[in-house]
């Protein structure tokens, strides 16, 4: 028991500054947000319909760099730092060659809009926003590699730091470029994809400064040799992080394609469906926050060749998790009217999302099992399992259930936006479930090494 909560207190050590870095990045999306939203709705809209374009591309470049943390926690552990310089070399240039395509699609995205009857004046500015963001994409790639590089080494505070240097930059350059101060155009909603490429080069930038300069980088020597392009070193890095992109990418699919089906039910119904898994979104920042450290841990411990220590580290994430989802489930339940009366003004929509948070609620034990269970799983670099029962979870289990019950009268009469809460319940509760004995698995496989 001792060992679980000694267990216990490193792990919140490592996640707090994660936790504190992802508030802060959502700090910069509802500044986005606000800042459109005075100018006009369709700069609001803009930003809103570019963020449904551009997340699910960044987070699927972002999920090739993160296989970095069980690489460089598994070296760390080994004891063997001389070898993380080129790891984390070759993750450099494996985003080097990530960097075109992806600023490509960035470009290319709008023409979608044409096919969509969108407004003129709404794909402009859209086009505007993502045109202006695809200049931060190499300094966006070039910041999770360091990212990366740092939580392996069970060091998360610069993320913590460099998470508010972004905050900071974003205030300024939303008001310079959206007004159009010193001199500047005034761009309104595109103006925030322009504040958004110099706050990813300010993070960039600053977490470059750091790690050349803090002592507790100079033990690794990264910048110290210049290493070569090893095809068969990106090769590997580029096969254990393409399973936890494709992941995160139909994660992320999934509840834009809800919203889409949810669309033709009516403003009322879709204004809710958001204001519950927004709220919900925030929530799930414990979890995920846990889970990055769950990550640094196993991975650690399977670096020095101590299985026994790596289930610890995951039974302690789950039953902390746990313990934690329990917590935020009563409070979701007892205050989910006041917290949907903070969202909106509007009765119907504060009565059915109200209604919706308490499916929230329920889901929330099962998504916290889910993704601490997978962030144990890329600690062990066991990602293609998580793929599969990604995909099998939400879109062979979640989504086929949500549109049965939400769209259909197959089962029973057509449930609307409860329905498809009930398939996400099915997905991630069946995600957990799989996840879990994938788990419970690995767990014996390295028991027996």
């Amino acid at each position: 028991m001792f060992a679980f909560f000694s267990e216990c207190r490193r792990l919140v050590r490592l996640a707090s500054p994660i936790l504190i870095a992802q508030v802060a990045q959502t700090a910069m999306t509802l500044v986005d947000t606000i800042m459109a939203g005075q100018v006009s709705a369709t700069d609001l809209a803009a930003v809103s319909v570019a963020a449904s374009f551009w997340l699910p591309i960044v987070l699927f470049v972002q999920g090739i760099i993160m296989a970095l943390t069980p690489i460089v926690a598994q070296l760390n552990g080994a004891q063997k730092a001389h070898d993380i310089p080129a790891a984390v070399s070759q993750g450099f240039w494996l985003s080097l060659i990530a960097i075109p395509p992806t600023m490509l699609l960035l470009y290319l995205t709008p023409l979608l809009l044409a096919s969509m009857q969108v407004e003129p004046a709404l794909a402009a500015k859209t086009a505007g926003f993502l045109h202006a963001m695809m200049w931060g994409v190499p300094a966006f790639v070039g910041y999770q590699v360091l990212r990366n590089y740092t939580e392996g080494l069970s060091h998360t505070i610069p993320t913590m730091f460099i998470g508010f240097v972004g905050l900071m930059v974003n205030i300024p350059a939303n008001y310079v470029f959206i007004h159009g101060k010193f001199g500047m155009p005034a761009l309104g909603g595109v103006g925030c994809g322009v504040a958004s490429a110099l706050v990813f080069w300010a993070m960039f930038l600053s977490m470059l400064w750091y790690v050349r300069h803090a002592d507790f980088y100079h033990r690794t020597r990264l910048f110290c040799h210049w290493y070569r392009p090893d095809w068969v070193q990106i090769g590997r890095i580029f096969r254990l992080g393409f399973p936890i992109a494709l992941a995160l990418f139909c994660e992320v699919t999934l509840f834009t394609l809800v919203a889409l089906l949810l669309a033709p039910l009516g403003s009322q119904i879709v204004a809710s469906h958001q204001v519950a898994l927004n709220f919900s979104s925030l929530i799930f920042m414990l979890p995920l926050s846990l889970g990055f450290a769950v990550t640094i841990r196993v991975g650690h411990a399977i670096g020095e060749q101590d299985p026994a220590q790596a289930k610890l580290a995951a039974l302690s994430g789950l039953g902390l998790g746990l313990f934690l989802a329990l917590f935020t489930a009563f409070f979701t339940i007892i205050g989910r009217h006041w917290i949907a009366h903070q969202y909106s003004q509007d009765p119907v929509v504060i009565t059915l999302a109200a209604q919706l948070m308490i499916f929230a609620a329920v889901y929330q034990l099962s998504d916290t099992v889910q993704v601490v269970s997978s962030s144990a799983l890329r600690g062990y670099k066991d990602t293609k399992a998580i793929f599969l029962i990604t995909m099998l979870a939400y879109w062979g289990l979640g989504l086929p259930t949500g549109i049965i019950l939400g769209l259909t009268d197959w089962i029973c009469p057509k449930m609307g936006p409860f329905g498809f809460w009930i398939g996400f319940i099915v997905g991630l509760s069946s995600a957990a479930l799989m996840l879990g004995t994938r788990l419970r698995v690995i767990f014996g496989r390295f028991q027996h090494k």
